[in-house]
């Protein structure tokens, strides 16, 4: 029996199989990109890869552009104005944003053991004073900590206080400010701590930390 198509179609199979494979190499060459990209400038991709809407975090992590702290995100966006642990003075800052979302509040809840409804429970957290889910206060005050990370050398932590003036929606885009107030020496700095809602464009947290910062490690 003779099949006259049978070459054409082989040749429609290959073509095809070649121009997926193809656009498969492409993106994952894309995407190896911006990674690097958002590496060297994290500022650029605040919202988003292509400089419109804010991107979703790919969970998959990233190096972070500054030795003391292991991994980045490209969804994460900080800046300082000191880039050296030995000219820290006053009024040097760091800021750290990111989006609080859904999979975070869920992995916070499971990891603290705080599986408090109002942060885990639609219909719970409506009929409360809130209207609707929000995410754990010590989750959002722990963008501070993250900020702090981002100070030149080994930032460690020796108290911090807070207080808590708003709430945070799940999906919101939140920033921590730190700023040195005072030099106590011996490597050990006050500052004033603050978290602002993007969204609402409030101050949700307030406070006061002392850090004491060490030579990083070779």
């Amino acid at each position: 029996m003779v099949y006259p198509n049978t070459g054409r179609e082989n040749l429609a199979a290959m073509t095809n199989a070649w121009s997926a494979m193809t656009q498969h190499f492409l993106q994952s060459a894309t995407a190896a990109n911006r990674a690097a990209v958002s590496t060297m400038f994290p500022a650029a991709f605040a919202n988003g890869p292509n400089g419109d809407a804010p991107s979703q975090s790919t969970g998959e992590p990233i190096p972070a552009p500054i030795p003391s702290v292991e991994h980045s995100d490209v969804d994460w966006e900080f800046d300082r104005t000191v880039d050296d642990a030995d000219e820290i003075d006053v009024g040097d800052v760091v800021t750290f944003e990111k989006t609080l979302s859904e999979a975070d509040v869920r992995a916070f809840a499971q990891i603290s053991g705080d599986t408090n409804r109002l942060h885990l429970d639609d219909e719970f957290a409506e009929e409360t004073r809130f209207g609707g889910r929000i995410v754990h206060g010590t989750l959002v005050s722990g963008l501070i900590s993250a900020a702090l990370a981002r100070l030149p050398g080994l930032t460690i932590y020796l108290s911090q206080d807070l207080e808590f003036s708003g709430p945070v929606s799940i999906g919101d885009r939140v920033s921590a400010r730190v700023e040195v107030v005072e030099d106590l020496g011996d490597g050990q700095y006050r500052l004033e701590t603050s978290i602002y809602n993007e969204a609402s464009e409030t101050m949700v947290v307030d406070g006061e930390a002392v850090v004491l910062i060490d030579e990083q490690p070779e």
